[in-house]
Protein backbone atom coordinates (compact mmCIF):
# COMPACT_ATOMS: atom_id res chain seq x y z
CA UNK A 1 0.00 0.00 0.00
CA UNK A 2 1.28 3.45 -0.90
CA UNK A 3 0.74 6.52 1.27
CA UNK A 4 1.41 9.85 -0.45
CA UNK A 5 1.95 12.92 1.74
CA UNK A 6 1.65 16.40 0.24
CA UNK A 7 3.42 18.91 2.48
CA UNK A 8 5.64 21.97 2.61
CA UNK A 9 8.63 22.50 4.86
CA UNK A 10 7.36 25.91 5.99
CA UNK A 11 4.08 24.39 7.17
CA UNK A 12 4.10 23.83 10.96
CA UNK A 13 1.10 21.53 10.78
CA UNK A 14 2.83 19.34 8.19
CA UNK A 15 5.53 18.28 10.63
CA UNK A 16 2.94 17.68 13.35
CA UNK A 17 0.76 15.68 10.98
CA UNK A 18 3.77 13.68 9.85
CA UNK A 19 4.46 12.70 13.45
CA UNK A 20 0.85 11.72 14.10
CA UNK A 21 0.85 9.58 10.96
CA UNK A 22 4.13 7.94 11.95
CA UNK A 23 2.69 7.14 15.37
CA UNK A 24 -0.26 5.41 13.75
CA UNK A 25 1.93 3.60 11.22
CA UNK A 26 4.23 2.27 13.94
CA UNK A 27 1.25 0.41 15.44
CA UNK A 28 -0.15 -0.80 12.11
CA UNK A 29 0.23 -4.60 11.79
CA UNK A 30 1.02 -4.39 8.07
CA UNK A 31 3.43 -1.45 8.39
CA UNK A 32 6.16 -3.30 6.50
CA UNK A 33 3.87 -3.36 3.47
CA UNK A 34 3.33 0.42 3.47
CA UNK A 35 5.38 2.62 1.15
CA UNK A 36 5.49 6.30 2.18
CA UNK A 37 6.11 8.89 -0.54
CA UNK A 38 6.50 12.63 0.07
CA UNK A 39 4.89 14.88 -2.52
CA UNK A 40 5.75 18.53 -3.12
CA UNK A 41 3.39 21.37 -2.30
CA UNK A 42 4.58 24.99 -2.17
CA UNK A 43 2.54 27.23 0.07
CA UNK A 44 3.87 30.32 -1.67
CA UNK A 45 5.37 29.48 -5.08
CA UNK A 46 7.96 31.97 -6.26
CA UNK A 47 7.93 33.89 -2.99
CA UNK A 48 10.87 36.02 -1.90
CA UNK A 49 11.38 37.37 1.60
CA UNK A 50 13.30 40.36 2.86
CA UNK A 51 16.15 39.43 5.19
CA UNK A 52 15.38 40.01 8.84
CA UNK A 53 11.59 39.79 8.54
CA UNK A 54 10.29 37.29 11.09
CA UNK A 55 7.43 34.86 10.68
CA UNK A 56 5.69 36.66 13.55
CA UNK A 57 5.81 39.92 11.60
CA UNK A 58 4.54 38.19 8.46
CA UNK A 59 1.62 36.72 10.38
CA UNK A 60 0.72 40.04 11.95
CA UNK A 61 0.86 41.81 8.59
CA UNK A 62 -1.08 39.16 6.68
CA UNK A 63 -3.92 38.82 9.16
CA UNK A 64 -4.07 42.41 10.39
CA UNK A 65 -3.31 41.44 13.97
CA UNK A 66 -0.93 42.74 16.56
CA UNK A 67 2.50 41.25 17.18
CA UNK A 68 1.20 40.04 20.54
CA UNK A 69 -1.69 38.19 18.89
CA UNK A 70 0.66 36.62 16.34
CA UNK A 71 2.97 35.52 19.13
CA UNK A 72 0.03 33.97 20.98
CA UNK A 73 -0.98 32.05 17.85
CA UNK A 74 2.57 30.78 17.42
CA UNK A 75 2.59 29.72 21.06
CA UNK A 76 -0.52 27.60 20.52
CA UNK A 77 1.05 25.87 17.51
CA UNK A 78 4.28 25.36 19.45
CA UNK A 79 2.32 23.71 22.24
CA UNK A 80 0.57 21.43 19.75
CA UNK A 81 3.96 20.49 18.30
CA UNK A 82 5.33 19.73 21.77
CA UNK A 83 2.49 17.29 22.36
CA UNK A 84 3.67 15.47 19.23
CA UNK A 85 7.21 15.36 20.61
CA UNK A 86 8.53 18.21 18.44
CA UNK A 87 10.42 21.34 19.42
CA UNK A 88 9.41 24.49 17.55
CA UNK A 89 11.03 27.93 17.61
CA UNK A 90 8.51 29.83 15.52
CA UNK A 91 9.80 33.16 16.79
CA UNK A 92 13.13 32.43 15.07
CA UNK A 93 12.20 30.49 11.91
CA UNK A 94 13.39 32.06 8.66
CA UNK A 95 10.74 32.46 5.93
CA UNK A 96 12.07 30.73 2.82
CA UNK A 97 11.22 29.67 -0.70
CA UNK A 98 11.09 25.87 -0.47
CA UNK A 99 11.27 24.95 -4.16
CA UNK A 100 14.89 23.81 -3.97
CA UNK A 101 14.19 21.86 -0.77
CA UNK A 102 11.46 19.98 -2.62
CA UNK A 103 13.82 19.27 -5.51
CA UNK A 104 16.33 17.92 -3.01
CA UNK A 105 13.73 15.51 -1.62
CA UNK A 106 13.13 14.12 -5.10
CA UNK A 107 16.88 13.69 -5.58
CA UNK A 108 17.04 11.91 -2.23
CA UNK A 109 14.18 9.67 -3.33
CA UNK A 110 16.28 8.46 -6.25
CA UNK A 111 18.91 7.43 -3.70
CA UNK A 112 16.46 5.70 -1.36
CA UNK A 113 16.66 8.53 1.20
CA UNK A 114 13.39 10.41 0.69
CA UNK A 115 12.01 9.91 4.22
CA UNK A 116 15.31 10.79 5.82
CA UNK A 117 15.68 13.96 3.74
CA UNK A 118 12.16 15.15 4.48
CA UNK A 119 12.65 14.61 8.20
CA UNK A 120 15.98 16.45 8.16
CA UNK A 121 14.47 19.45 6.38
CA UNK A 122 11.57 19.74 8.83
CA UNK A 123 13.94 19.49 11.78
CA UNK A 124 16.30 22.06 10.26
CA UNK A 125 13.49 24.53 9.70
CA UNK A 126 11.35 24.34 12.84
CA UNK A 127 13.82 23.21 15.50
CA UNK A 128 17.19 24.47 14.29
CA UNK A 129 15.73 27.54 12.49
CA UNK A 130 17.96 27.05 9.45
CA UNK A 131 17.54 28.99 6.21
CA UNK A 132 16.17 26.57 3.63
CA UNK A 133 16.83 29.16 0.93
CA UNK A 134 20.58 28.59 1.32
CA UNK A 135 21.90 26.04 -1.23
CA UNK A 136 25.06 25.43 0.79
CA UNK A 137 22.98 24.61 3.85
CA UNK A 138 20.77 22.30 1.79
CA UNK A 139 23.82 20.47 0.45
CA UNK A 140 25.10 20.07 4.01
CA UNK A 141 21.76 18.62 5.11
CA UNK A 142 21.85 16.21 2.18
CA UNK A 143 25.29 15.02 3.29
CA UNK A 144 24.00 14.51 6.83
CA UNK A 145 21.36 12.13 5.50
CA UNK A 146 23.99 10.04 3.74
CA UNK A 147 23.82 11.61 0.29
CA UNK A 148 26.84 12.73 -1.70
CA UNK A 149 27.28 16.43 -0.93
CA UNK A 150 28.90 17.31 -4.26
CA UNK A 151 26.14 15.61 -6.22
CA UNK A 152 23.48 17.32 -4.10
CA UNK A 153 25.16 20.69 -4.69
CA UNK A 154 25.23 19.96 -8.43
CA UNK A 155 21.50 19.20 -8.38
CA UNK A 156 20.76 22.42 -6.51
CA UNK A 157 22.84 24.46 -8.97
CA UNK A 158 20.78 23.05 -11.86
CA UNK A 159 17.08 22.74 -12.59
CA UNK A 160 17.02 18.99 -12.09
CA UNK A 161 13.90 17.56 -10.45
CA UNK A 162 11.95 20.76 -11.15
CA UNK A 163 9.55 18.81 -13.33
CA UNK A 164 8.99 16.29 -10.53
CA UNK A 165 8.04 19.08 -8.12
CA UNK A 166 5.64 20.57 -10.67
CA UNK A 167 4.15 17.13 -11.37
CA UNK A 168 3.38 16.68 -7.67
CA UNK A 169 1.74 20.10 -7.53
CA UNK A 170 -0.29 19.37 -10.66
CA UNK A 171 -1.44 16.09 -9.11
CA UNK A 172 -2.48 17.95 -5.97
CA UNK A 173 -4.62 20.30 -8.03
CA UNK A 174 -6.23 17.42 -9.90
CA UNK A 175 -7.37 15.69 -6.71
CA UNK A 176 -8.49 18.94 -5.12
CA UNK A 177 -5.86 19.49 -2.42
CA UNK A 178 -6.65 22.86 -0.84
CA UNK A 179 -4.15 22.79 2.02
CA UNK A 180 -1.43 20.68 3.58
CA UNK A 181 -0.64 18.28 5.05
CA UNK A 182 -2.76 16.05 2.82
CA UNK A 183 -2.44 12.28 2.97
CA UNK A 184 -3.68 9.91 0.26
CA UNK A 185 -3.75 6.24 1.19
CA UNK A 186 -3.47 3.90 -1.78
CA UNK A 187 -5.59 6.25 -3.88
CA UNK A 188 -8.65 5.27 -1.83
CA UNK A 189 -8.84 7.42 1.28
CA UNK A 190 -7.56 10.87 2.20
CA UNK A 191 -6.82 12.65 5.43
CA UNK A 192 -6.55 16.43 5.48
CA UNK A 193 -4.67 18.31 8.19
CA UNK A 194 -2.70 17.33 11.27
CA UNK A 195 -5.32 14.90 12.49
CA UNK A 196 -4.85 12.75 15.63
CA UNK A 197 -3.05 9.44 15.28
CA UNK A 198 -6.38 7.65 15.76
CA UNK A 199 -7.69 9.14 12.50
CA UNK A 200 -4.65 7.92 10.61
CA UNK A 201 -4.95 4.48 12.22
CA UNK A 202 -8.55 4.23 11.02
CA UNK A 203 -7.58 5.35 7.53
CA UNK A 204 -4.80 2.77 7.34
CA UNK A 205 -7.18 0.00 8.38
CA UNK A 206 -9.81 1.05 5.86
CA UNK A 207 -7.43 1.54 2.96
CA UNK A 208 -5.44 -1.65 3.32
CA UNK A 209 -6.63 -4.18 0.78
CA UNK A 210 -9.77 -2.27 -0.24
CA UNK A 211 -10.74 -1.07 -3.69
CA UNK A 212 -12.68 2.17 -3.34
CA UNK A 213 -12.54 5.71 -4.75
CA UNK A 214 -10.77 8.51 -2.87
CA UNK A 215 -12.75 9.32 0.28
CA UNK A 216 -11.90 12.05 2.79
CA UNK A 217 -11.83 10.36 6.20
CA UNK A 218 -12.22 13.48 8.34
CA UNK A 219 -14.89 16.13 7.81
CA UNK A 220 -13.50 18.79 5.47
CA UNK A 221 -14.80 21.49 7.80
CA UNK A 222 -12.74 20.00 10.62
CA UNK A 223 -9.45 20.21 8.71
CA UNK A 224 -7.99 22.55 11.32
CA UNK A 225 -4.24 22.28 11.37
CA UNK A 226 -3.72 22.68 7.66
CA UNK A 227 -1.76 25.29 5.75
CA UNK A 228 -3.19 26.95 2.66
CA UNK A 229 -0.57 29.68 2.24
CA UNK A 230 2.87 30.64 3.48
CA UNK A 231 1.68 31.53 6.97
CA UNK A 232 -1.06 28.93 7.44
CA UNK A 233 -4.68 29.32 8.50
CA UNK A 234 -4.92 30.86 11.95
CA UNK A 235 -7.57 30.15 14.59
CA UNK A 236 -10.32 32.76 14.61
CA UNK A 237 -10.05 33.11 18.39
CA UNK A 238 -6.99 35.22 19.14
CA UNK A 239 -7.56 35.53 22.88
Amino acid sequence: MKVEIWSDFMCPFCYIGKRHFEEALSQFPQKEQVEVVFRSFELSPGATYEPGVSMTELLASKYGMSIEQAEASNARVTDQAAKAGLTYHLDRVIPANTFDAHRLVHFAGQQGKMKEMAERLFLAYFTETKDLDDPELLADLAAETGLDRDEAASVLASDRYSSEVRADEDAARRIGVQGVPFFVLDGKYAVSGAQPAEVFAEALRKAFGEEKPLILVNDEDSAAGACTDESCELPTNNK
